[in-house]
């Protein structure tokens, strides 16, 4: 579980908004319910704000005027939905938020920093910054829709194991 905390908090320190949106579809979708303090992600409103706001990240990112994701105000955003994130993802396992919180906010800041290396590499090999940023929002997207449906197997997994409560 911690691992798939700290994949979803990486995802949001390479694109701030692309986790929660998914997290968002698969809580409407059912495959990662939410529920008590949580029960709001699941809404279609949610779904289709958190996209929204994903997808208006991706325009941005490929902008030459877009700030680095390591200014203050980009990481303190990405470490604020790095936590979120994580608890929501931890309450829907049934796990502490708070430990999903800090394992959200480490991979945040793992995401943060290292993406920002990794492309700036990238870029200087390839000779163009476009295409890498593309790529990263494209792993970024991947990463959290792997990492959510690995939560939803675990899921499963748990519910599969707890005793059948008509017998």
């Amino acid at each position: 579980m911690i691992l798939s905390f700290v994949l979803l908090g990486m995802t949001v320190g390479l694109r701030s908004m692309t986790a929660m949106a998914v997290l968002c579809w698969f809580a409407w979708l059912q495959l990662l319910p939410q529920h008590g303090w949580t029960f709001w992600v699941g809404s279609l409103v949610s779904v289709i704000v958190f996209t929204l706001a994903a997808v208006g990240e991706y325009v941005a990112d490929t902008l030459p005027s877009t700030p680095s994701r390591t200014a203050p105000v980009g990481l303190t955003a990405r470490i604020v939905f790095g936590g979120l994130v994580g608890a929501l993802a931890a309450h829907a396992l049934i796990e502490p938020a708070a430990g999903g919180a800090i394992f959200g906010v480490v991979g945040a800041l793992i995401g943060a920093f290292g993406g920002v290396r990794v492309r700036r590499y990238w870029a200087k090999a390839v000779g163009k910054d476009l295409p890498v940023a593309l790529l990263e929002s494209a792993f970024a997207l991947a990463l959290a829709v792997g990492t959510c449906w690995e939560l939803h197997l675990s899921l499963m997994s748990l519910l599969s194991a707890l005793p059948n409560a008509t017998q």
